[in-house]
């Protein structure tokens, strides 16, 4: 028996070639296609493509060549029903088994599919063509939605008192119309009405383009009835395995790898008008795990991009901590938090697509640092309530179903609770917190100046000593050749102080030939210079305090590139970046 066209057709639209491929060849990106060394024989120079937008892979060492189907059937040695049911097991789809119960419901497909197409071509014509429907006609124009735009979506329009329903009674039966969700019927006057009367009809299309469902609006302001209503769930309707535009914007993921989740079809529509076509929109329902995974086979990070306010907000935490556990390696959910009173389509309408991709490109925060930020800002800084925190994040790591993800997230929230909390980290140095005895007495110069920083004093602390005791460091000078300084004011001076100790056989601070306001300006803020000025003769208590210097700016430095690593890590949750971190962490330690 021959698989239905339709369900072979979503597998194939589900499924990119280079997802499949790639779980058996290492591909890289080459303009628009992907290459690889041929699962079909040896190479060293790769030899073999693949290319998503003509669906097919070809190996020039072979000439193999084929769709996602032949490459399961020729790689893993099956059969084709057998390499049907593993594709469609990967896409997350039903299997086929040519049951009479499968019978039947392609039969049901068939009959819903043209039930749909009718409905949705016939109340698109009417509001192209009919010219007395002026309210939703000026409706649309206050959307500033042009005729384009209402073609593209096949935006159509239920009058209050139409009645479709007789002229499909002539083709199918009353029970068949009335599981499509599109009429029900009203016990009391014993007459079937139309669900979406009176109102703009939005097509819902499945993932193959489709008309499935449909969302409806109304034009007049009625405190009696719901802004926006969708489709009660069918047998072929489930609000949360689907997303509106999903059929338009999954064309684009070979060239753009990031996608935007808003909340509604004229958030859609607007950012379409103004050349956003990589959206989608979830079903009026909360965001679902079903919907990311969906979102993830097409693109690598989903931008959730929900109204600026309130509802909006608590909106896109239950989308956080739904979607969070669908976190996977190499893929991002990310959050986009607009101004307060604007949605997706206002935004966009008043500023434009570059306004609105740069706004995006500044503001969007990672799913794992909205959630942290979120929680912080419920917390005071009681035990209790750092414990309730703590507890809260750890819970939210638990429902993430990979394990690396997992493990990086738990690591990043407990490092970012262990920063809010220092005094429980007994034994850890912090170069900013850290008192040194020997300075103690010399706090009061750090204060002279506030545009002063922690670091610049001991730099100046190490070049005071350094000018003061110049024979000393010219004898020892292994000691002092790998230190960094940071401002770059204090760096020229040390290396042409270094300089100058390596080319002279006698030098005294005259010969430095030094700016005199510079000079001053080290003297007047090192830190050490009244400790190191009481033991001028003592050569243990110079070591001391050099060792002491070098050994805060070296904390530094470390300081400095655990910072620049975390910032990275919370961005790509790399294994590498968390490894290199725990290396630093080590040195710093022990330093």
């Amino acid at each position: 028996m021959k698989y239905p066209k339709e369900y072979l057709d979503e597998i194939k639209t589900r499924l990119k070639v280079s997802t499949v491929v790639s779980k058996t060849v290492n591909l890289k990106k080459r303009g628009k296609e992907f290459i690889g060394l041929s699962p079909f024989k040896t190479e060293k120079t790769p030899s073999f493509t693949v290319n998503d937008d003509k669906e097919f892979y070809h190996c020039f060492a072979t000439s193999e060549h084929g769709n996602i189907f032949d490459f399961i059937m020729k790689t893993q040695n099956l059969k084709f029903g057998e390499a049907v049911k593993t594709l469609a097991n990967l896409a997350g789809m039903r299997p086929y088994t040519f049951s009479k119960q499968d019978v039947e419901r392609e039969n049901k497909w068939q009959e819903y599919c043209l039930i749909y197409n009718k409905y949705v071509d016939f109340y698109h014509n009417e509001i192209l063509q009919n010219e007395n429907l002026t309210l939703p006609r000026d409706y649309l124009k206050t959307r500033n939605l042009s005729k384009k735009d209402v073609k593209k979506f096949k935006i159509g329009f239920v009058e209050k008192n139409s009645n479709f329903f007789k002229k499909l009674e002539n083709e199918f039966s009353k029970k068949v119309l009335i599981e499509s969700g599109l009429f029900y019927l009203d016990e009391k006057k014993n007459i079937y009405i139309e669900r979406f009367r009176n109102r703009i009809i939005f097509p819902i299309n499945n993932i193959s383009g489709q008309p499935i469902a449909l969302g409806g609006r109304t034009i007049q302001e009625n405190n009696y009835l719901a802004k926006y209503i969708n489709s009660p769930e069918t047998l072929f309707f489930k609000k949360g395995s689907n997303l509106y535009n999903l059929d338009l914007a999954r064309k684009l993921s070979n060239k753009i790898n990031y996608i935007y989740l808003v909340e509604g079809y004229m958030d859609v529509i607007g950012l379409n008008k103004n050349g956003i076509e990589n959206v989608v929109a979830n079903l009026g329902t909360s965001l679902t795990d079903r919907q990311i995974l969906i979102l993830n086979q097409f693109f690598d990070d989903v931008i959730i991009c929900f109204d600026g306010d309130e509802s909006g907000y608590k909106a896109a935490l239950r989308a956080a901590e739904n979607s969070i556990k669908e976190l996977h390696p190499e893929k991002q959910i990310s959050f986009l938090f607009l101004p307060d009173g604007e949605d997706p389509d206002s935004f966009v309408n008043k500023n434009g697509k570059v306004k609105f991709s740069d706004f995006t490109k500044q503001n969007k925060i990672l799913i794992h640092q909205f959630l942290f930020n979120h929680y912080k800002n419920q917390t005071t800084n009681d035990p209790s309530s750092m414990a309730i925190f703590e507890k809260k994040l750890r819970s939210i790591t638990a429902t993430i179903k990979d394990d690396y993800i997992k493990k990086y997230v738990l690591e990043y929230f407990l490092e970012k609770i262990s920063s809010l909390t220092p005094l429980s980290n007994i034994g850890k140095k912090n170069f900013y917190s850290k008192k040194v005895k020997s300075l103690d007495s010399t706090k009061k110069h750090f204060n002279e100046s506030k545009s002063i920083s922690g670091v610049e004093i001991k730099e100046f602390s190490l070049l005071y000593l350094m000018m003061k005791n110049l024979d000393l460091i010219k004898e020892n000078i292994h000691l002092i050749e790998n230190i960094k300084l940071f401002s770059n004011e204090n760096k020229l001076i040390f290396e042409a102080i270094l300089k100058k100790l390596k080319n002279s056989e006698k030098l005294t601070i005259n010969d430095l030939a030094l700016d005199p306001q510079i000079v001053e300006k080290i003297f007047k803020f090192a830190s050490i210079k009244h400790i190191l000025n009481n033991n001028q003769n003592n050569k243990n208590k110079i070591f001391e305090l050099l060792e002491e210097i070098c050994k805060d700016l070296k904390n530094y430095d470390l300081e400095f590139r655990i910072e620049q690593l975390e910032s990275k890590f919370s961005k790509d949750l790399s294994e590498t970046t968390f490894n290199e971190i725990r290396e630093l962490k080590k040195q710093k330690n022990i330093n």
